[in-house]
């Protein structure tokens, strides 16, 4: 057994970064299988040698986060913790504090992971962005929160949404309502991240001016989006010729963000992804970026990550 102290300065930061009941530093104590014992500001950590490490290494890192302002919630500390254990010389500072604003009434949208700090900066990069991955690794929330901070810094006129509507067992010609009714449920999911990030009534009215435009992916055929923060979703249920299609709908001072999860593919068999096509084709062309989300990506609950893992390690046919 090995024991380490760690002294914190400021007692009402550390006392913030215990979390209320010091829950904070139960949670770190549960994954590290640890024993950490708090005397005022001083921490002592006991257990194995390369735990007590971390968790002095984890502690300084989240003291710095706090001291510039950072809300620490427990998920934070859970990614904390997972993003340390895979790489310990990671900046925790450089992840959480790349800051999305979305509007005053809104609390900032971070990046939780490195590779989401990545794809970020490559959204910000670069016109087109493809990211790929497992569900729960904020592939499609992380972009809704770019599109919605340029459109509100006025770096884009509109934000169009859109998603192939891939039949998963039932057929849309069997579905009660009009077209916009039988669309609307494979829609619900880019309704919800945007009404997570903006007012109800505000995100409302745009979508009825046509600023905000959440649409199925047959919409966007014989159209140029100029000014435009474009999100492909699924994008692992589009056909080549779907893919191509949205592609070439890009105009000026445009993006676009492709994401999907090509273990996911619903289309017919013998039908190619247009996702993993596209993968094939654009690896080459300048000034599109790629980046691929793994199970340590996953910002969900944690069983989200054993769950994934879990279908990993089964057979293909589970994939």
């Amino acid at each position: 057994m090995n024991k380490q102290t760690v002294h914190l300065e400021d007692v009402n930061l550390a006392r913030i970064l215990f979390g209320e009941k010091d829950r904070h530093i139960a949670q770190i104590e549960k994954a590290l299988k640890i024993e950490i014992q708090i005397r005022g500001t001083d921490l002592t950590f006991r257990g194995k040698p390369s735990a007590c490490q971390l968790a002095s290494s984890l502690i300084q890192s989240l003291y710095r986060l706090v001291a510039r302002g950072y809300v620490l919630h427990p998920p934070d500390v859970e990614q904390a913790i997972r993003i340390l254990q895979s790489d310990p010389a990671q900046s925790l500072a450089d992840i959480f504090l790349d800051s999305i604003t979305l509007s005053s009434r809104n609390l900032p949208i971070t990046p939780k992971t490195p590779t989401q700090k990545i794809y970020a900066d490559a959204i910000r990069r670069n016109d087109i962005v493809f990211a790929w991955g497992p569900a729960g690794t904020g592939k499609t929330y992380l972009a809704m929160a770019m599109a919605v901070a340029a459109l509100l810094n006025r770096e884009v006129d509109r934000i169009i949404l859109t998603r192939p509507a891939v039949e998963a067992g039932e057929k849309l010609g069997f579905l009660p309502g009009d077209l916009a009714e039988k669309v609307n449920p494979y829609l619900r999911p880019l309704y919800d991240a945007l009404h997570d990030m903006m007012d109800f009534e505000k995100a409302q009215k745009l979508v009825e001016r046509g600023v905000i435009e959440v649409a199925p992916l047959a919409f966007m055929r014989g159209r140029t989006l100029n000014h435009s923060f474009v999100i492909l979703d699924e994008a692992q249920n589009t056909t080549i010729e779907q893919m191509k299609m949205f592609l070439t709908r890009l105009g000026f001072d445009s993006k676009a963000v492709i994401t999907g999860d090509i273990t996911q593919i619903d289309l017919p068999s013998g039908k190619k992804s247009g996702l993993i096509d596209a993968l094939d084709v654009l690896e080459s062309v300048e000034g599109i970026a790629f980046l691929e989300f793994t199970d340590r990506d996953v910002v969900r609950h944690p069983l989200v990550q054993k769950i994934i893992q879990a279908y990993e390690r089964s057979s293909p046919s589970h994939s």
